[in-house]
Parts: structure tokens; sequence; C-alpha cells
């Protein structure tokens, strides 16, 4: 191998069209691509909300060409995969969206990495808002003044009607948002705004003098702060609160970074079944109805990426166990019990009271 990178070349974050510098290949040796969110993020927000699941985002992998290696769910990703040298852009986002959309917020993360020749090259994935969002407080003597206005957001290209009892938050496309005042026939831009992606603007419209904004007939517009939105991976249920509930169960590599603690939540795949101490077996038909593996992608295929489960006998094994309920291989489940340090070599969890199928 003649270079050697240590580090990702990260070239772009949070702006789709986003495009990767070709590289000179002298050596050829496929590399190989592997993908992790971010465990534990630092929360910067005023508001919290609950995270989808990063297992069900979309990613989208090309190369330098432009060519798709991947495009699919991200529980679907291969645990690893090989390929060419070169540069590589990966798109991760929560659903697909454009336009403008009440109550739409798009997580997810955009980047540019190098694979060098014969090396591996892990990817760790942001989670944070990478659209735009502005809601507007509408005073009632705006609703006095102006009793057959109409009020608009407009952002590219797209308008939508902001009723005067609407509270909720009209996302877009990072970029130029303006509200637009319909009245009379005639329509006039009350204020223009370029927000960024995590940035939500709140408009307080008003009609009162010596305002901040004076536009249209007295219109005052009062900007509020702009918020940013939580910047983390999805875990359901991160911080001092993890594992406490189903909602706020813990990921399964959340689990082997809390070794010790009993009677708490765990989520994650049944990938796998039949553990020995250095083997596990992830294809039917399994023989053993007393333990599985938990991985964190129903694609996983490692037993190192994976906490083993002792299944007690009764309800818990009875329900999940692969030997006789095949069909729960890549289900997502919730486990109640207790993470121990070692159980067929890997971080395990036993004592297993409940569970929650997903």
């Amino acid at each position: 191998m003649k270079k050697v990178f240590a580090a990702m070349l990260l070239c772009a974050v949070l702006f789709p069209g986003l495009s990767c510098r070709k590289t000179v290949k002298e050596d050829t040796a496929a590399g190989t691509l592997m993908f992790k969110f971010e465990s534990n993020p630092k929360e910067v927000s005023k508001i919290s909300r609950e995270l989808p699941d990063t297992n069900e985002f979309l990613i989208t992998v090309s190369d330098e060409s432009g060519g798709t290696v991947f495009d699919g769910v991200y529980k679907d990703l291969p645990e690893t995969m090989d390929v060419d040298p070169g540069s590589y852009r990966i798109f991760v986002r929560s659903e697909d969206f454009s336009g403008l959309k009440f109550s739409a917020p798009q997580y997810g993360d955009e980047q540019c990495v190098v694979v060098p020749p014969a090396g591996t090259m892990t990817v760790e994935l942001g989670c944070r808002q990478i659209n735009s969002g502005i809601r507007l407080d509408i005073s009632p003597d705006f609703l006095t003044e102006y009793p057959e206005g109409v009020l608009f957001i407009k952002a590219g290209g797209s308008r939508l009607m902001y009723s005067y009892s609407e509270t909720r938050i009209a996302y877009f496309s990072p970029g130029t948002v303006s509200l637009v005042l319909y009245d009379d026939g005639e329509e006039t831009v009350l204020l223009t705004r370029t927000l960024v992606s995590q940035e939500i603007l709140t408009l307080k419209v008003s009609v009162a003098s010596g305002g901040v904004e004076a536009s249209s007939r007295g219109i005052t517009i009062s900007l509020d702060t702009s918020r940013v939105w939580t910047n983390e991976s999805y875990v359901i249920g991160s911080g001092d609160s993890g594992g406490v509930s189903v909602d706020a169960a813990m990921t399964v590599s959340e689990a082997m970074d809390n070794i010790g603690m009993d009677d708490v939540w765990v989520s994650g795949f049944i990938v796998g079944g039949d553990l020995t101490s250095a083997n596990a077996s992830f294809d039917p038909p399994f023989k053993s109805a007393s333990n599985l593996l938990l991985g964190p992608r129903s694609s996983v295929s490692s037993r190192e990426s994976c906490i083993a489960v002792q299944l007690p006998s009764g309800d818990v094994r009875d329900a999940l166990n692969l030997s006789a309920n095949p069909e729960m291989l890549g289900r997502l489940v919730c486990l109640k019990g207790d993470i121990e340090s070692s159980y067929y070599g890997l971080v395990g969890l036993k004592n297993v009271s409940d569970f929650v199928l997903k």
C-alpha cells in the first residue's frame, strides 16, 4: 500500500449536492467501508423531541463518478462493504424531503470520505436536523386589522398557507423563505430571511407601532431567537434515562458501554443464535432455544457487533427462540434484563424478564 489515510476526509456536511473530488488510484487493491452512528452526541436544543429510528433511515452511497454503490434502508446496509479505493459520498436521511411541509423535520448527515487501497474506512454518521423551519405567532390585533387577509410561507418555489390558528412549524430545504400577505387582491412580501439547516425561526406578527420591522399598513414583525434542534445519534432513550422504559431503550452499542446495569431495556434486531464461546449461527435452521444474538441492524453478520442474550425458560424463550420461531430472525425487539460483561465471550443480556416486539 503506497498511501495511508489516517482519518476520514470530510468534504461537506448537511447539504445535498455535495460532490467528492476524484483521487488518483495508485494501488487498486479493494478497500472496505463500514458505517455507524455517533454513540454519545451532545444536545444543543431548546426543544426536546423523539428522533426517528436510525435503522429506518434512507442511505445512499455513491462513488466519485456518481455511480450508486448502495441505495436503500440503513438496516439493510451490509455490515462491511468492499469497494474500490477512492472517494465516496454518503447521504443518510430520515426521509426524502422536498417543498414546504408542516411537521416534517428531516434528520441525517452527508459526508465525503476516501477509502485507501486495502484499507478500512469507518464512517461515523451524525443525526441532526438537515432542513429548516419557520413558525408564526399571529396576534389578535392582526386578525382585527386584516379579517380577509391570508398569510403564506414561500420557499424553494413552493408556498403554504399559514392559517391564523396554525401552531405547527413549516419545514423547507435550507435557503430563502418569505412571509407573504394576500389581502384585498394584492400580494405583499412582508419579510424574507435565509436560514441554514437546523434553524427554526419564530415570527411574531402583529399590528403595532414602533416595531422591529414595519412592513405594510403598520404590520410589525419581531424575530424570536432561531433555535438549533437536537444534534444527536438516534438512541432510544439517550442520557441518564436510558433503558428505563421501552420508549427509552438502549441501543446495542449503548448496552456494550453500560455493563453492570440491571433491569434495563435494550433494543436491537434478532440476527442469530446457536452460540458457542467462539461461534454463532446467522442462518436457519437453528438448534438452541436458550440464546440468541441481538444486533444493531438486521443485516449484521459479525458476532462481535452483537450482544448475546440468555433466554430464560418460560414465556420469553417460548416466544423468541429461533429454534421454534425462525420467523423471529430479523425482528426488532426490546428486551428487559441485566447487562453483564460476558456471555459466550460477548457482552451479555441475562435474566430477561420482559420483551416487546416492534
